[in-house]
């Protein structure tokens, strides 16, 4: 028996077959367009973004079964996604009543400006910002521009959500409109102490109540594919949360104190704190991590850092020092260390803890004897004393012990990197042997849920295969001077 994980991404869908020892047995994946109406406007298509999962996992069962010269047997389906993006689409005929405006869409600036004077009790109370990244901006930001569709939401013939709560209606042929506490804390409207949707703040963002999702359990009994809509599949769904609480499962995070860093253009960590709601300081964000049915929600702490694989990326296509990112390993790996040199990547601002939009990326201490190596072995540096940062935050300013670091994402497969962060935290840093933990976490929610493992421990076990990068004493303190350089860029933003 395998699970079958969707994760519906950004810019694609990547569906896994997952075995009960944790392998993957088949993949399958599919871009989809990105839509860029205006300057600050992205957007995607619902009806792409099903497209392109109804195409990766068909790709990934039909992989199975050329494999196994049989087809796969799946035994549940568990689903991750890109968070904040709104979704509506009518109950009847599931067809999108307008394009999904995606979570790096910053139309809804004006809505938060607006509301500025309430954003001490929308963070009371969901821990998050008042900001155009979230929900909640979003659906007020339709109702105030886009009428006939929000009189469609009032009178109960659209359905609003985030792409989760879009996918489930699609995989069940209408029957569910749900959402996990998850992506729930993603929008600005639940309440973070209850894990209830607060009729509060759905009156300050003007969403009618009964327009949003049932919130049900992150691993459990969520729902049933409808064969005539989904590939002719009639099983549980029984895993669902947000990607960076998903790779957080995924890679077995699940006592107070584990954290883990997805490296992606940018990065996202995540700690868990268990039962408890840490103070959201230091530019950190307190969210739900899961809720595993008939248990208590589960909360976490999260960091945003803008800039990592874009750093790498920004070497190969700005700088032209590298043909491919791969090459930012072996020229760094070329001399000891950067001889001095510093790159902050604050190319477009810089995240936790500082969270300043006008902080300008910089290469500080060149001189005559630096070359293209000691730059690259700067960017490598730079991106993961960020990380550092976020780690500093934590364990300071809410006072969360943090003894070892999980990696995964893209630049999680470049070793130096790791051994870097390794160094420069001072605890070991942590790699599966699956980077793409996100649809693992799916995976280990629905098979959780399904009853494919037993227990957290029988999913860990499922999950072993790591590597360990141990730390190495580091002469000098770099970290200050790491700092120094931080402030002297945000000097030159402001």
């Amino acid at each position: 028996m395998t699970v079958l994980a969707i994760d519906a991404g950004t810019t694609g869908v990547t569906c896994l077959l997952v075995a009960e020892d944790g392998r993957v047995v088949a993949r399958g994946q599919r871009e989809f367009p990105q839509h860029f109406p205006a300057p600050g406007l992205v957007e995607h298509d619902p009806d792409e973004i099903w497209a392109a999962t109804l195409t990766a996992a068909s790709d990934a069962l039909a992989a199975a079964a050329a494999d196994r010269g049989e087809p796969a047997a799946v035994s549940c389906v568990g689903l991750t996604n890109q968070r904040e993006t709104v979704v509506l689409w009518e109950r009847d005929t599931l067809r999108p009543a307008t394009r999904a405006i995606v979570w790096q869409d910053r139309r809804s600036a004006g809505e938060c400006d607006r509301l500025r004077e309430h954003e001490p009790r929308v963070r009371e109370l969901t821990g998050l910002p008042l900001d155009p990244y979230f929900s909640a901006t979003k659906l007020a930001w339709l109702s105030a521009n886009v009428p006939d569709v929000w009189a469609g939401v009032r009178a109960g013939r659209v359905a609003v959500g985030t792409v989760d709560s879009y996918l489930l209606a699609r995989l069940t042929g209408g029957r569910l409109h749900a959402t996990d506490p998850s992506n729930a804390s993603r929008t600005l409207l639940l309440d973070l102490v209850s894990a209830c949707w607060s009729p509060e703040l759905a009156e300050l963002f003007g969403v009618p109540p009964s327009a949003l999702p049932e919130i049900v359990p992150s691993s459990g009994s969520i729902g049933r594919t409808d064969p005539a809509h989904f590939l002719g599949l009639d099983v549980p769904i029984s895993g669902v949360a947000g990607d960076q609480q998903a790779a957080l499962f995924g890679q077995a995070g699940f006592t107070p104190g584990a954290m883990k860093c997805t490296y992606g253009t940018g990065s996202f960590l995540l700690v868990n704190t268990g039962d408890r709601i840490a103070p959201a300081g230091a530019g950190l964000l307190s969210t739900v991590a899961w809720q595993l049915e008939g248990r208590p929600v589960q909360y976490a702490l999260e960091g945003s850092v803008f800039v990592t694989g874009a750093a790498v990326q920004w070497l190969r296509d700005g700088l032209r020092l590298i043909e491919r990112s791969a090459d930012s390993e072996r020229l760094a790996a070329s001399v000891p260390g950067s001889e001095g040199v510093v790159f902050v990547p604050a190319l477009t601002g810089i995240g936790t803890p500082h969270w300043d939009p006008h902080a300008r990326g910089a290469i500080l201490g060149i001189t005559r004897g630096t070359t293209d190596a000691h730059v690259a072995r700067a960017v490598l540096d730079g991106i993961a004393y960020q990380i550092r940062d976020v780690v500093e935050a934590v364990t300071g300013t809410a006072s969360i012990p943090v003894d070892r670091l999980a990696v995964d994402g893209g630049a999680a497969a470049n070793d130096l990197l790791c051994q870097i962060q390794a160094d420069l935290l001072g605890r070991p840093v942590v790699r599966p042997r699956t980077t793409e933990t996100t649809a693992m976490g799916a995976a280990f929610l629905a098979g959780l849920g399904a009853g494919v493992w037993r227990d957290l421990a029988e999913v860990a076990e499922a999950g072993e295969g790591r590597q360990v990068f141990t730390p190495r004493p580091l002469p000098g303190d770099g970290y200050r001077r790491w700092l120094d350089a931080v402030d002297a860029v945000r000097k030159f933003g402001s």
